[in-house]
């Protein structure tokens, strides 16, 4: 894999009195501009979901503020966003689109339409569903749905966890669906008691499949971000810093790339992987990882590899104002997406209703904001 990659530098982006510095390769946006596809790219840390998309011949980085912005759920019509209490919902108003200023430039136009208070559960990833939408509940240990009466639904907890209790006893954080029924999760640990996936971290992670619980690979390092594509399992053993794949008829896993941070939030799309990277805090969560030897080198953003080869093709590098990236998601045939998030006054957005005219047909109120 090769780091050697042409980079365009942008000027600091000023968003809610933090200064994010980013450089991209030239190539990310013949890459984006091919697939078709923006891309989605959240951050607890600095409490952001990042809009990515090619204007022109550049690329468009739009920040949207949510607390501890975690797991990204993506469909054309709707984005479900996790955060530190709340579940946000994003509906698309298409019809709306071509009325963003600068006017004619979005053919996607996504509106914080509402949102489930679910207190703090420590979302990690969700995902949609056949019917609704999945979400990893880590401090519960549980994968759970939504429904208006209750907090959270418990709908499956790993065989070995023997109850519904707030202390994270095995650090539940990733999830896969095959034919949109959670299929893979990962875990930090097969541990029962509070926080005990912490002692071997660094060879206690694991894969299992839903519902039986049956171990499907075991041994890796802090695991994220399972998924389920071309007939193959991929995850990545983050605390190694790797993409791996595995064969599930011989259950054979393989590395497919070295990655220059330590990776969590994958997207797969043809030969072509978009792998979230992030910087390590000397802590104890992180502290004692194989990754810790490359602990001066390692960078944060979006890395593109190619999967045949392992090589990266492109990378979107953070350079200051954001250390670590938790989920990463790409929305295919939407390529210049609108996004006002449940903090687009705050942001300096002008405010946008949305109401029904007596002839049925929506229409579009946009005012200066008074504040700002």
């Amino acid at each position: 894999m090769t780091n050697q990659i042409p980079q365009t530098s942008t000027p600091a982006v000023e968003t809610n009195l933090r200064e994010i510095r980013y450089q991209y390769s030239h190539n990310l946006v013949t890459i984006l501009s091919e697939l078709g596809a923006s891309l989605f790219v959240s951050t607890y840390q600095a409490g952001k979901l990042a809009v990515v998309w090619v204007n022109d011949s550049s690329l468009n980085i739009t920040f949207h503020n949510f607390e501890q912005a975690m797991g990204v759920a993506l469909r054309r019509d709707c984005i479900g966003v996790g955060g530190e209490d709340w579940i946000y919902f994003l509906k698309n108003a298409p019809e709306l689109a071509s009325q963003i200023e600068p006017q004619n430039q979005h053919d996607a136009c996504f509106l914080t339409r509402g949102s489930h208070f679910t207190n703090n559960i420590s979302v990690h990833e969700i995902a949609w569903g056949t019917q609704e939408l999945w979400i990893v509940n880590t401090l519960f240990s549980c994968l759970c749905t939504l429904h208006n009466n209750y907090s959270f639904v418990p709908q499956w907890k790993p065989p070995f966890i023997s109850a519904l209790a707030a202390e994270d006893r095995c650090h539940l954080n990733g999830l896969a669906l095959v034919n949109g029924e959670p299929k893979y999760v990962t875990v930090l640990g097969q541990t029962d008691t509070a926080r005990g996936w912490r002692e071997n971290k660094a060879t206690g992670g694991c894969v299992l499949e839903v519902p039986t619980g049956k171990v499907i690979v075991e041994g890796l390092a802090m695991p994220h971000s399972p998924r389920f594509y071309q007939n193959r399992l991929w995850v990545l053993n983050s605390g190694v810093g790797e993409l791996m794949s595995l064969d599930l008829i011989s259950g054979k896993p393989e590395t497919v790339a070295i990655l220059p941070g330590y990776p969590r939030g994958l997207a797969l799309i043809g030969n072509l992987a978009f792998v979230g990277l992030s910087k390590i805090r000397e802590t104890a969560v992180f502290g004692s990882l194989p990754i810790c030897e490359r602990f001066d080198a390692l960078k944060c953003g979006v890395a593109i590899i190619d999967i045949p080869t392992g090589e990266m093709l492109g990378l979107l590098e953070l350079h200051s104002g954001v250390d670590e990236i938790f989920d990463v998601q790409l929305l295919p045939f939407i390529r210049r997406p609108a996004f006002f998030g449940p903090y687009a006054r705050r942001e300096g957005i002008a405010p946008i209703w949305l109401v029904p005219t007596p002839d049925n047909n929506n229409s579009l109120r946009q005012e200066a904001d008074p504040h700002h």
